[in-house]
């Protein structure tokens, strides 16, 4: 492809509305779509190893596969995974995996989630552009030139890490497509003057990786943002209120954290300066006057703050939903401005789901993307290309509504849930009724994480908060009262349990942004990537308890 910016971006946006219009086309055959998809996937892995030790042969319908394929959770794939890594051949799939995905498993220990060249080119880069297309739509300054995206999600030229047998394993976010031959998938962003750091910053950790970044992006007229993850979009404004006399200092010294990089640049030191000390602060839209978009998921907690965060970004600053998907395979991409909700991706893999409040087992009866109900929620189960089959992604999803026949749905939460006096309550149910109270009570929240006090006689649940706002000990006492509503409107057991006192009322403790913002680089300066810390709703040993709770 040529290197010439206006034939690429022509070249982007065709193939994004090529990949767009091609779902599109099919939102009303949900149903067809998805079994064609999984004969296609069941015929090509038939004589894996996987395939044959469950009977792909004979498969014929989605019955079939069904009674042959187990449903599993990601460690109970380890035994092929092994067998792939130890140097065996078409163990999962017809194709040998060239990296692993990584992601960290509710056991604590890394995933490796296999991926071959044929799931990205024909799984993963269409869902990618779809949500491409509409992310354009609402931003096409962010290709106005190959230094006008912020992208804080990619970052391909990070460390890497490596299975035993030397295959990268790797997150998502650090895959360099032009390895794939993939140009148009390069990530907005990541031909920016920042996205490659001199080779003197080898081995620098994950929060002066960002800060370098940063810096150099500070002499750059950025317009858009690609953040993704919730927590790094907002970490973005408090890390340029550090940083700034950091930056300007470098700015006006023609310094890379104190090290020779370029002509200094006093005009925009002078600039930045100038700034801060008018408005007492720097924001990002302080910086980058034509900033006009923050791309970020836009669920679960995310989905509270990040309209108020805009503010934080500066006059202008839109959110703009980032496509809903997890290291396992993709769920949905938008196609127009629904705040928090896409359409099932339906031609990238195939999906079952099983409702919520059941637990997962292998035999667990599942419903089809055609089968699931509007305001119910969902465990979701995938089998895509590459070598995944009746994969348990932990992951819980709420139908908002049908688009045609396709399932729009929204990320609710984590699998997991806290139980005590008979009370059971899952983490999605916890976020929906925090959302309703926030909106109730007129209390904008910037965060919270969550636990259960269960070492007296009457256990409760608490919460601790961040509000936007200083709140009045009246406010607060309103807030516990009408979540404590909400919750036991979402769980039958929790309204059960707190009518017979088996449980306490929900406690809430006010607590600072900055007892969020500490816990955020607490993980980052452990070594932890940015765009791997995310929000954790259900976190009985996040560091915000000690600040609090002493």
């Amino acid at each position: 492809m040529s290197e010439n910016i206006s034939d690429r971006r022509a070249e982007i946006l065709r193939r994004a509305d090529k990949e767009r219009s091609a779902l599109l086309a099919v939102l009303d055959d949900a149903a067809t779509v998805q079994e064609k998809l999984l004969l296609s996937i069941v015929r090509r892995n038939a004589e894996s190893q996987f395939g044959r030790d469950h009977r792909f042969a004979s498969v014929r319908s989605i019955a079939d596969f069904q009674q042959a394929v187990p449903i599993r959770v990601h460690e109970e794939f380890e035994p092929w995974l092994e067998a792939t890594i130890a140097g065996k051949s078409h163990v999962l799939s017809d194709e040998d995996p060239f990296v692993y995905f990584s992601s960290s498993g509710t056991t604590g220990r890394e995933k490796r989630i296999p991926v071959t060249a044929s799931y990205l080119r024909e799984s993963f880069l269409p869902f990618y552009f779809v949500g491409l297309a509409t992310i354009l739509e609402q931003c096409p300054d962010a290709l106005h030139d190959d230094n006008s995206v912020l992208n804080l999600w990619q970052d391909p030229y990070s460390p890497t890490d490596r299975t035993a047998d030397g295959t990268p394993h790797i997150g998502l976010s650090q895959f360099d497509y032009r390895g794939l031959g993939e140009d148009l998938a390069v990530g907005l962003g990541n031909r920016a003057a920042w996205s490659r750091l001199p080779d003197s910053f080898d081995g620098v950790d994950p929060l002066q990786r960002t800060y370098l970044r940063l810096r150099i992006a500070a002499e750059y007229d950025i317009r858009c943002v690609f953040a993704i993850n919730p927590a790094v979009a907002h970490a973005l404004p408090t890390q340029l209120a550090l940083w700034w006399p950091r930056i300007v200092r470098d700015l006006r010294d023609g310094t890379l954290d104190g090290r020779p990089f370029t002509a200094p640049n006093k005009a925009r030191a002078d600039q930045i300066e100038n700034l801060a000390n008018w408005f007492g602060t720097v924001r990002p839209k302080d910086i980058w006057p034509r900033l006009n978009g923050v791309v970020v998921w836009s669920n679960y907690i995310g989905g509270m703050y990040l309209q108020a965060l805009g503010q934080d970004y500066g006059p202008g600053v839109r959110i703009i939903p980032a496509p809903i998907g997890s290291s396992e395979g993709p769920l949905a991409a938008p196609i127009d401005r629904h705040p928090s909700a896409s359409p099932l991706m339906t031609t990238a893999a195939f999906y079952e789901f099983i409702p919520a409040d059941e637990k997962i087992t292998s035999a667990s009866r599942t419903l089809l993307a055609n089968e699931v109900v509007p305001g119910r929620d969902y465990h979701v189960v995938l089998t895509r290309v590459g070598g995944i089959h009746r994969c348990a992604t932990r992951d819980i999803v709420r139908v908002v509504e049908f688009v045609g026949g396709t399932p729009r749905i929204e990320y609710g939460g984590r699998q997991g849930e806290l139980a005590a006096g008979g009370a059971r309550l899952r983490e999605d149910q916890a976020v929906r009724a925090m959302h309703k109270t926030a909106a109730a009570s007129g209390m904008q929240v910037e965060n919270l994480t969550w636990r259960l006090d269960d070492g007296s006689d009457t256990p409760r649940h608490e919460v601790a908060v961040a509000f936007r706002h200083d709140e009045t000990p009246r406010d607060v006492a309103r807030f516990e009262r009408l979540l404590d509503t909400f919750l036991s409107a979402e769980s039958p057991s929790y309204a059960a349990a707190r009518r017979i006192d088996a449980i306490g009322p929900a406690r809430v403790h006010p607590a600072p942004v900055t007892a969020f913002f500490s816990a955020w680089l607490e993980r980052v300066r452990a070594g932890q990537r940015p765009p791997r810390v995310k929000d954790r709703v259900f976190d009985p040993k996040s560091s915000v308890w000690s600040e609090l709770l002493v």
